[in-house]
Order: C-alpha cells, then sequence, then structure tokens
C-alpha cells in the first residue's frame, strides 16, 4: 500500500509540474470534478431510496475525499462532527450549546490553522475545515431555532430551523456531503434532509445534469482564464523589481487586473462546485414565476453576471463567495441586533470572517479595508441619492456611459488593493505592498470622514446650480 502511495503521489507530481501547478492544488481539483460521477451514481441507484444508504454513500464519498487529500487528518473532521453530535444530544436547543459549539468548533479550526499554517496560503486539512466549521456551528443554531414559536423566528430562520435534534448520520452525511465538503458551498440541514427523503425536488428524477453540466463548464472556463493570467502576472510580480520600476498608474492597474485573476482561482472552484450541487438535485429553489421552470440557484455561490459588471464594491460583495456572506448575516451579524447599533454588528461580521479565514494579518488588513470602503460607498450613495436631477444627469445620455467606465475602473483598481494582503498574508509583504501604492487606498476610503464635508459641499452646489439653470431655462420657455 504504501509503495502504490509513492506511486500515486509521483504521478500527481509529474502532472501537476505538465500544468504548472502544486500537487495539493491538482487533488483539489479531481476531488472537486469526481464530485459529478459520484451524484450520478447516486442519481441512479439510490435518489429517493432508503435514507440511510444515501447518509452512508455520502459519507463514504466524503471520507475517501478527505483520504485522497489529507489521509489520516480526516481525523479532525470526525472529532468535530463528534462533538457536535453529542452537545445536540445532550445540551441541544439551548443557548449554552450555541456557545459551548462556537467556542470548541473555532479553537479547533484556528489551532489547525496554526499548526498547518506557513507563509503561503496552504492547501491542507485545515482549508476544508474551515466550511465544516460553519457548517457545524449553524446545525447548533438550527436546533436553537426549532424550539421557538415559529412566529418569532426570521423568514431566514423559518427556512432552515430544526424541530428535532439529527442524527449522527445525517450530521456526517451532511458535513461530507462530496459536493461541498472540499470548498462549499453552504447549504442547511434541513434542505440536505429533504433532498435525502425527496421533498425537495420531489422522487422524479429532476431535470438538473444539463444545468449542473453548464453551471461546472463555465468554472473551467475561470479557471483556464486563471491559469493563462496568472502566469502572465503571477503573484511573485507584485513587489518584484520589475513591478518597482513601473509608473504609479501602471501600478495600480496591474495590481487590479491581477487581483481580478487571483479571484477567478477561487470563482472556478465554487462554479464546478456549484456545478456538482446542481447536478445532484439539491440546489433546487423552487420554479421560475415567468417560466415556471425549475431553478437551480438554492446553493449558488457566485452571482457572474454582477461580479463582472460590478461598478461598486458593494456589488462584489453580493456576488462572490455570497453563500458565505449570508452565513455570517444569518447567524453573526443578524444575531447582533439587539445592540442596536450596526456599525458594532458590522465590524463583528468582518472581524468574524478575518479569524475564520486564518491568523494571517493580511486577512485583517483585507477585512479592514472593506470595512472602510463599504462605508465610504454608503455614506457617498446617501448624500448623492438626495439630489434626483442629479444622478438623472448622471444616467443619461452619454454621461451614462462614462461613469460607467470610470466606475469600473475605479471597482477593479481598488479591488487590487484591498484584495492585495489578502494574497499577501505576511505584515512585511503587504506593508511593501501598499506602500508601493503610496497607501492610496487608505487615503480614499479611510480619509473620507476628514475631507467629506468638502466633496459634499461641491455636489451640492453644482447640484443646486444646475436646477437654477433648468428653472430659468423653463422660464425663458415661457
Amino acid at each position: 500500500m504504501a509503495g502504490t502511495q509513492v506511486d500515486d503521489s509521483s504521478f500527481l507530481q509529474a502532472f501537476a509540474n505538465l500544468l504548472g501547478a502544486p500537487e495539493p492544488a491538482l487533488r483539489l481539483l479531481i476531488s472537486i470534478l469526481i464530485g459529478y460521477p459520484l451524484v450520478l451514481i447516486h442519481r441512479y441507484t439510490l435518489y429517493c431510496k432508503s435514507p440511510r444508504l444515501q447518509h452512508l454513500y455520502f459519507i463514504s464519498c466524503g471520507v475517501s475525499i478527505a483520504l485522497f487529500n489529507y489521509g489520516q487528518n480526516v481525523v479532525h473532521s470526525a472529532v468535530c462532527i463528534m462533538v457536535a453530535w453529542l452537545l445536540l444530544l445532550f445540551i441541544g436547543g439551548t443557548v449554552a450549546s450555541i456557545i459551548i459549539s462556537f467556542l470548541f468548533q473555532m479553537t479547533y479550526l484556528l489551532v489547525g490553522y496554526y499548526l498547518t499554517g506557513t507563509d503561503t496560503y496552504d492547501i491542507k486539512w485545515s482549508m476544508p475545515h474551515c466550511v465544516l466549521t460553519l457548517r457545524l456551528i449553524a446545525l447548533t443554531y438550527d436546533v436553537y431555532d426549532g424550539k421557538k414559536d415559529l412566529d418569532k423566528l426570521s423568514s431566514d430562520q423559518q427556512k432552515t430551523a430544526l424541530t428535532f435534534t439529527p442524527t449522527l448520520v445525517e450530521i456526517a452525511g451532511h458535513t461530507y456531503f462530496p459536493a461541498s465538503f472540499m470548498v462549499g458551498p453552504q447549504f442547511s440541514m434541513r434542505r440536505y434532509l429533504d433532498f435525502i427523503k425527496g421533498t425537495l425536488v420531489g422522487c422524479e428524477l429532476p431535470p438538473c445534469v444539463i444545468p449542473g453540466m453548464l453551471r461546472g463548464s463555465l468554472g473551467l472556463f475561470y479557471l483556464a482564464v486563471y491559469q493563462v493570467g496568472i502566469s502572465w502576472i503571477p503573484d511573485t510580480f507584485i513587489n518584484s523589481e520589475d513591478y518597482e520600476a513601473l509608473a504609479l498608474w501602471q501600478r495600480h492597474v496591474l495590481v487590479g487586473l491581477w487581483a481580478k485573476i487571483t479571484l477567478y482561482k477561487y470563482i472556478s472552484c465554487w462554479l464546478i462546485a456549484e456545478g456538482v450541487c446542481i447536478m445532484s438535485g439539491l440546489a433546487f429553489n423552487g420554479r421560475d414565476p415567468k417560466s415556471g421552470g425549475p431553478r437551480w440557484d438554492g446553493c449558488r455561490n457566485v452571482h457572474v453576471l454582477l461580479l463582472e459588471g460590478s461598478t461598486q464594491f458593494g456589488h462584489i460583495i453580493q456576488s462572490f463567495n455570497s453563500n458565505t456572506n449570508a452565513w455570517v448575516a444569518q447567524y453573526v451579524y443578524k444575531r447582533l441586533r439587539f445592540l442596536n447599533n450596526r456599525y458594532v454588528s458590522q465590524v463583528a461580521a468582518l472581524v468574524f470572517l478575518a479569524v475564520w479565514h486564518g491568523l494571517h494579518s493580511g486577512y485583517y488588513a483585507c477585512f479592514f479595508m472593506e470595512f472602510v470602503v463599504m462605508n465610504f460607498e454608503r455614506d457617498l450613495s446617501t448624500f448623492v441619492k438626495q439630489y434626483p436631477r442629479l444622478v438623472s444627469i448622471l444616467n443619461a445620455g452619454p454621461l451614462k456611459y462614462i461613469k460607467f467606465v470610470v466606475l469600473k475602473v475605479y471597482v477593479i483598481v481598488f479591488m487590487g488593493y484591498c484584495l492585495g494582503p489578502f494574497v499577501l498574508l505576511k505584515l512585511h509583504r503587504w506593508w511593501n505592498f501598499y506602500y508601493s501604492l503610496f497607501f492610496s487606498g487608505h487615503l480614499l476610503f479611510a480619509g473620507w470622514p476628514l475631507y467629506a464635508p468638502a466633496v459634499k459641499a461641491v455636489l451640492k452646489t453644482v447640484a443646486g446650480e444646475r436646477v437654477r439653470i433648468e428653472k430659468k431655462d423653463d422660464e425663458k420657455i415661457k
């Protein structure tokens, strides 16, 4: 067996070298793609059959994928699943169960990050464990919500609340579901159990194979674009001497293009995994009110059109890793409503996201930028909307297209600025990165409260002058 593992590893390493990718990344891609035949086997042999057999099938598939990638480290996921089940069994539905689950699962994840972390982004057992962590914490919340009166729950909570305690086999099947074990997407235990019982779509085989293939093909397209793009602007180029020799505006533009290419690495994985969820039938999300056809966006993690057409950072946040963002909104942000302070809730949600991603300082620098950028855009947008005539002018005629181009360049350039620390991770690397850009994003976004009064005064004057001119023209016509 040991010899076989060496031969397999040597073959995969050689193939990875041929592709120009690390072996762990190749294993990850194989693990996501293998989901397609696995869910097809389930579709034609186990769909709507014995729930226990379906759970055991998904558990065996997920554990096999974990063994292929991380060997004996699969024990970490098993331990956390067992703890989650015991918590629900003995104190499920209580506040104590939520607190203990949150502390245990997050601590286990952070210790894993500490033990496996290096100076770069690591594809080790702690990577899929972050997906598992959110899933098991949400499970404890959902059982807690299930103990409340239905009319006291929000619409989101009503969709996910569990009025019973899931069994160990159900929890393990949900966790190891092969379409999402490695990179997500997140979906609730209730959706999973409805899928297993056949009540999500119905026991007639759903027409989801072609939609799943199309979504997966889109993911492969993004992967190809990423492979070509990263060979043009590799991560090592940032902070290199050639990069430093460029003019400031060139550095900003290249950083924006580099970040967009880097995003495609994540987008490709999520689209491929989402295609597996669609092909299984798990992503069914009701029927289109116009056409009456089935919708397969129940596990959507990327809104491609919104992402590519984004002209605000808010668009990117809505379109990128949307399942995780929805999870944080439901289980962190909205649970802090009792504080009655939107900014405190927002900071808490972003700090949680940073901690959940890992211990590298780059994550915290990235989410700090997200906070100041979102507040900049929100404040400026709220002010401009007070002047409908100014808005209508900007959205009419040639100005509409000029505005789109300017905002698109703004998003691409400063998305790169904000994402830089997330990729570079270590303080010395992302600090040099920001130094090379003269901290332009910090001055623009974090400095907004200092120069906002002047900008608002100018916009107010421009809007008022435009109204005065229009009134004068109207009087001349009369």
